[in-house]
């Protein structure tokens, strides 16, 4: 009897020690796992403003699994982007100068480009004229402005469109390579509209929802940020409710993309964390501050104004797209979001992934996309989404 409890008291500290996961080398936080999704390689965007086609790639990778299509998939974000900029670029000049034009965008570009135009695997379309470079788009974008600004100040009534497009679609495969008609891959011919049918992937399916007072809940708003240059529509949910969202959706097997600030002083990419701790930073002593990123803190509690306030006076903004692929728990029973990023594997010791409290994420989401099945049913009654 002794040896078998002890053997079974060993088993059980094994398996617990294994769930038992931290920020980095030294750090006395200790993440056990409440679920955990399956995501795909983490992949770097380098020089580039391009978070959120990576974000929503990898969204869509996982979701390709979960749907039972299998684990081996790298789709292409420079596809993504590649067609995203001829869209923006007509919307520039159309809107005569006065919109957003530049590499950053959101999720709504995602689902329009796979519904207008499908997508295609990585190594058919890597958005690269040499596999060993860095994606860099500085010059694409200089080149691409120059060309537009222009276009959208004239005063003339006969603006060649068609010129105009040809134009930007040269300067991009230039810079990031012609995107092909059709492809082969792993043995079958496919365009990217028949390759994008084969992943099962809906467009339909996906909807995208926020949680601020300046519109009605239960309605669907134009999200006033920058990058939401084609003015999609969000669903508007109270706070709570986007909290049971994202919650439910991570324990019912549904990762999320998501979209948030990142410029605030608990947003600590190196040290594995976003956080945002009950005592302000101005008021921390320098040592509470260096433990913030190795002892358990305890989070500020995230009301609907608090988050308001932020949206409304610009501290919280559109800053990136990332990928929600699970839930832990600290020491202290304290809610962590697991996060895939896309800055590469070598910039922190969580190979690429960080630990969001869930208070940082209620507090700086500006959106979330989801499967409308992941949307608790009662909330997407009131939404009017059919599930």
């Amino acid at each position: 009897m002794k040896t078998n409890f002890f053997f079974a008291l060993l088993v059980f500290s094994s398996v617990t020690l294994a769930q038992e996961k931290t920020n980095k080398a030294g750090s006395e936080i200790k993440f056990t796992t409440v679920k955990n999704l399956e995501g795909t390689d983490v992949q770097n965007q380098n020089i580039t403003g391009t978070c959120w086609s990576f974000s929503s790639m990898s969204f869509f990778e996982s979701e390709m699994i979960r749907m039972g299509k299998g684990k081996d998939f790298n789709l292409s974000e420079m596809f993504i982007a590649r067609k995203a900029y001829s869209l923006k670029a007509d919307n520039f000049v159309r809107m005569h100068g006065k919109t957003n034009f530049g590499e950053g965008g959101g999720f709504p570009d995602a689902i329009h480009v796979l519904r207008e135009y499908g997508m295609v695997p990585e190594d058919v379309y890597t958005g690269k004229k040499d596999i060993k470079d860095q994606h860099n788009h500085k010059m694409l974008e200089t080149t691409l402005i120059n060309i537009l600004r222009p276009a959208a100040q004239t005063e003339t009534q006969e603006l060649d469109f068609s010129f105009l497009h040809n134009s930007v679609n040269a300067v991009c495969d230039e810079y990031l390579g012609k995107v092909p008609e059709k492809f082969d891959y792993k043995g079958k011919n496919y365009t990217p509209k028949t390759y994008a049918e084969a992943t099962g992937l809906n467009p339909n399916d996906y909807v995208f929802l926020t949680s601020f007072t300046h519109h009605p809940f239960y309605s669907k708003f134009v999200l006033e940020v920058p990058d939401n240059w084609n003015w999609e529509l969000m669903y508007n949910i109270p706070l709570n409710e986007l909290q049971e969202t994202m919650s439910s959706a991570i324990n019912s097997g549904y990762s999320f993309a998501w979209a948030a600030d990142v410029s605030e002083k608990g947003f600590l990419f190196r040290d594995g964390l976003a956080i945002v701790p009950e005592k302000s930073f101005a008021l921390m002593t320098d040592e509470e501050k260096k433990n913030l990123t190795t002892k358990p803190s305890k989070q500020l509690t995230i009301t609907q104004d608090i988050r308001q306030k932020a949206f409304d006076n610009y501290e919280t903004q559109d800053d990136h797209g990332m990928h929600i692929l699970g839930m832990v728990k600290d020491q202290n029973n304290t809610p962590y979001y697991y996060v895939k990023n896309s800055w590469g594997k070598d910039n922190n010791q969580c190979d690429g992934y960080f630990y969001a409290s869930e208070s940082y994420v209620l507090y700086k989401t500006t959106s979330i996309m989801l499967h409308k099945k992941a949307i608790p049913s009662a909330i997407a009654k009131k939404l009017g989404i059919t599930q």
